[in-house]
């Protein structure tokens, strides 16, 4: 049986509203009100406006492990989804800065509409002037050379701040982990603390002095445990956040692991072996 042209055409139409109408209503927060509009690829201060897929976004925020307790900072907040989404599927309390003002009020509504108007608020602002330093997760969809301009302040955050970027990571500051979805690619980091330098520590042999020098580039770290007069190579070192971890040998030849929280200028935590379990506290100088 043939198939008239004007039959594929009308067929092509009722598969192309079926298509549309399911997308534009996920995306009803991408299309703007009575108000304000956006347009797809409009140019910003610095960038332009494309925004972050939904699965993006809720996967970001999963691998950030986004709760009530939680304040999420999204820097270049556009429309407002992400900090929409960070309240509404996660209960936390979200602030957005967008240097358009126009935008940052259809975000704005956007969070009202969406009912999260009372955890959410958008700042018309700069995200290189306005102050997120509070932040416990921060969510950016900029341009490399924007990531490591922030990348500074970034890593002067509070050790253990949660970092989640759609696109772009953060040139030699290499990603805790990667983030892929259906149709793009995101970075995670968590916020080191800074433990490069030389800790006296207590609860690792009573009868000798006990040092341990440290070396830091990100989140990667290793050094050297000084005992008394005898040095060694620190084993397995990582760091996530404030928390820091490594072991060593003791002079018994026993393995040991400690286990501490960097707070500051102090370490405190844990030195366990075979069969000893002492607290271990550490002190910069």
């Amino acid at each position: 049986m043939k198939i008239s042209k004007i039959y594929i055409f009308l067929i092509g139409i009722t598969l192309s509203f079926a298509l549309i109408i399911p997308i534009s209503a996920q995306n009803r927060f991408d299309v703007g009100d009575d108000k304000y509009t956006p347009s797809m690829g409009q140019s910003g201060k610095d960038v332009i406006w494309i925004p972050t897929g939904n699965d993006l976004v809720s996967s970001m925020l999963k691998i950030a492990e986004v709760t009530p307790k939680d304040l999420v900072y999204d820097l270049g907040a556009g429309d407002g989804k992400i900090a929409i989404a960070a309240a509404k599927e996660f209960g936390a309390n979200a602030i957005g800065i967008e240097f358009n003002p126009d935008m940052a009020a259809l975000a704005q509504r956007n969070a009202n509409r969406a009912g999260v108007g009372n955890k959410v608020k958008i700042i018309n602002g700069d995200i290189f002037v306005e102050d997120f330093s509070k932040a416990t997760v921060v969510t950016l969809y900029l341009l490399p050379h924007l990531n490591i301009k922030l990348r500074p302040i970034i890593l002067n955050m509070k050790p253990g701040t949660r970092i989640a970027s759609h696109a772009f990571n953060m040139g030699d500051w290499e990603p805790d982990k990667e983030i892929d979805s259906s149709m793009a690619r995101g970075y995670f980091w968590v916020v080191p603390a800074k433990v490069e330098g030389n800790w006296a520590l207590t609860g690792i042999e009573p009868q000798s002095k006990v040092v341990l020098n440290l070396a830091q580039r990100y989140q990667k770290i290793g050094g050297v445990l000084t005992i008394g007069n005898t040095s060694q190579s620190i084993l397995n070192a990582q760091i996530s956040g404030d928390k820091l971890s490594f072991g060593y040998i003791d002079r018994n030849q026993q393995f040991h692991t400690a286990i501490v929280k960097v707070n500051g200028s102090e370490l405190i935590g844990h030195n366990k072996g075979e069969n000893s379990d002492n607290e271990i506290v550490g002190k910069r100088f």
